[in-house]
């Protein structure tokens, strides 16, 4: 999730309050853990000249995606210790090796949210607002609708296959469903885009529709 940047104090819209309850409902972490590895399994198999192609991110390359996606890990991993330096949000080259460098972020994610007493910290969200915190539930949330939507996205750009267990898409329905929608998906650097209309009976693509993506999309 891209998250503006903005000095002046924001508050969760009231209906994210509902993910609080979403995470005492499900294992939220460990569906978290599922859409990051899947992400991993995804990214590993993009090669050199696969980096360059378009993805479902407007004006985002592979390697573009790549770059955020890592980045956001390092900035949530900072966020479940505690951590509010803005700097470490900003965006982080991928090196030599891309595929390497992603999988080492993801990895450090993982390990900073299976933290026994994770889900009773709040987590300071400074890309979104300087003096912005949430809680752990609502954090863990945004970081897994994220991931969720951005094997999406790689899956599309690399044309491979795609599939999540009922629970983990059930789960992200949830949390679709409680993204701010209406003007605030206007606004430059919204998370998301309007919601694209949609009919059918798959839920990956319902959950992806409801955050802007257009599931029939394709390079």
């Amino acid at each position: 999730m891209h998250m503006p940047t903005n000095s002046e104090p924001q508050t969760i819209p009231p209906e994210l309050r509902r993910l609080d309850a979403l995470a005492a409902e499900a294992d939220l972490i460990e569906l978290n853990a599922q859409a990051v590895r899947t992400s991993v399994r995804l990214v590993e198999q993009a090669v050199a000249e696969d980096l360059a192609r378009p993805t479902p991110c407007a004006g985002w390359t592979l390697y573009g995606l790549l770059a955020h996606m890592a980045t956001q890990h390092y900035g949530f991993a900072a966020a479940s210790r505690g951590e509010s330096d803005l700097a470490l949000w900003k965006l982080r080259a991928l090196g030599n090796d891309p595929v390497d460098a992603y999988r080492a972020s993801a990895e450090q994610v993982l390990a900073a949210f299976a933290a026994e007493d994770v889900l009773d910290r709040a987590f300071p969200l400074p890309e979104f607002a300087l003096d912005l915190q949430v809680s752990a539930a609502q954090a863990i949330s945004f970081h897994f609708i994220d991931y969720v939507v951005h094997s999406w996205d790689v899956a599309k750009t690399l044309n491979l296959d795609l599939q999540f267990e009922p629970e983990l898409l059930d789960a992200a329905l949830i949390v679709a469903k409680a993204a701010p929608g209406g003007d605030a998906r206007l606004a430059p650097g919204s998370a998301f885009a309007p919601e694209v209309p949609w009919s059918g009976d798959n839920r990956l693509d319902e959950v992806i529709a409801l955050l802007g993506r257009d599931p029939n999309w394709s390079r």
